[in-house]
This record gives structure tokens, sequence and C-alpha cells, in this order.
């Protein structure tokens, strides 16, 4: 998959209340950096409403796109969030 970066990697945030926007992106690259599967959970804002969620496996990368307000945290730090944009 091509995509441009547009932001820094960082740890997801491991509760609701320090969910990330991850820079206000509106899609976002998520990789495992385990081998354990983890939780990545999608709410409204920090503390917000819960719109979904997903179980990343060890290893796994993949894109969520999501609204640039909505926030991301997951069950473990060895999650990796990234802002980054597919239509390039």
């Amino acid at each position: 998959m091509r995509f441009k970066v547009e932001g820094t990697t960082g740890a997801a945030p491991t509760g609701t209340g320090t969910a990330s926007t991850v820079e206000s992106a509106s899609e976002v690259s998520v990789f495992n950096n385990s081998t354990t599967a983890y939780a990545v959970t999608i709410v409204t804002a920090a503390s917000g409403t819960v719109v979904g969620n997903i179980t990343v496996a060890g290893g796994e990368r993949l894109i969520l796109k999501k609204e640039p307000t909505w926030a991301i945290y997951a069950a473990n730090a060895a999650v990796l969030l990234s802002p980054v944009n597919t239509r390039v």
C-alpha cells in the first residue's frame, strides 16, 4: 500500500481519557509492534462515545479512516499510530 506519512509515530494511549486524535488525522496507520493481538478503539473524543473497535494481530499494519476529531486508544502501548494520507 502506498501512503504519505504526515506526522510523527507514537505509542497509542491506553485509555479512553487519553485517547488521541493522532494530529487530527483522517487516516491513521496502526501498527502492532508485538506478537500479541490487541484491541484498538475509536471514540468520538477523549472519554467520548465508542464509534467502533477492532483487534489488530501481532505484527499487523492497517490504515484506519476516521473523522479528524475522533480519537483512538489501544489495549497496549505496543500499538503505534501515525497520521497518513493514502490519497497520493
